[in-house]
């Protein structure tokens, strides 16, 4: 049996049950929506491909994130036992750094099941991910919300998501990481909603692009 008891966004009925959730809570999610629109289910079928990606994506723009994907899968190179025994050679010829091609190795080898990923509380996914070589909290956050569809975590570390917070709400500078995670706690039970919200309206509001 799970010990997971909480909610999971499995489809776009569960973005929009709390999308109106926050609506009720706070009024400036409504102003955000009536720009955005309906907000994206943002699911992922999980597993080494989706975490080795969202490492890829550290510190780069979208479309460099995006080549380098599409460079790694053209090399038959997004498995774990396929990456586990590429050379370096190989990965920066995809063009992995030579700290990438390093976080690439250690999840690859460090022989991760993920599938009891979804068995654990939040922050225990969070403590289990960050363990390994190149996954910071930003990373964990991200995997356990659009992997795990983990609908009450946030990344207040994401620098979209501070710059949305800034100027849906006002604020005279760009929040902290701990002080929106502090902000955060009262869209709870719905944080991951509130996330897609604020990169949806960062998205508008800055005519560019957030996270990958």
């Amino acid at each position: 049996m799970s010990r997971y008891a909480g909610r999971i966004i499995r489809d776009a009925g569960d973005v929009a049950e709390g999308a109106e959730w926050l609506v009720a809570l706070e009024p400036r999610f409504g102003e955000a929506l009536a720009l955005t629109g309906p907000l994206p289910l943002r699911r992922n079928e999980g597993g080494f491909p989706a975490l080795l990606d969202v490492i890829m994506g550290q510190q780069v723009s979208v479309a460099s994130a995006d080549a380098i994907w599409k460079r790694l899968e053209g090399a038959g190179l997004t498995r774990a036992e396929r990456v586990a025994v590429a050379s370096e050679e190989d990965l920066r010829a995809c063009g992995l750094s030579r700290q990438k091609i390093r976080y690439a190795h250690a999840l690859a080898r460090a022989g991760l099941d993920f599938a009891s990923l979804d068995q654990m509380p939040d922050d225990e996914v969070i403590a289990r991910l960050t363990a390994l070589p190149g996954v910071g909290r930003w990373t964990a956050e991200i995997y356990a919300m659009f992997s795990l569809g983990r609908a009450d975590v946030f990344a207040p570390g994401d620098l979209a998501l501070q710059e949305a917070a800034k100027l849906l709400f006002d604020l005279p500078e760009r929040p902290k990481d701990t002080v929106l995670r502090g902000m955060a706690v009262d869209w709870s039970p719905w944080r991951a909603v509130a996330a897609r919200a604020l990169w949806a309206y960062y998205r508008v509001a800055k005519s560019r692009e957030g996270i990958k």
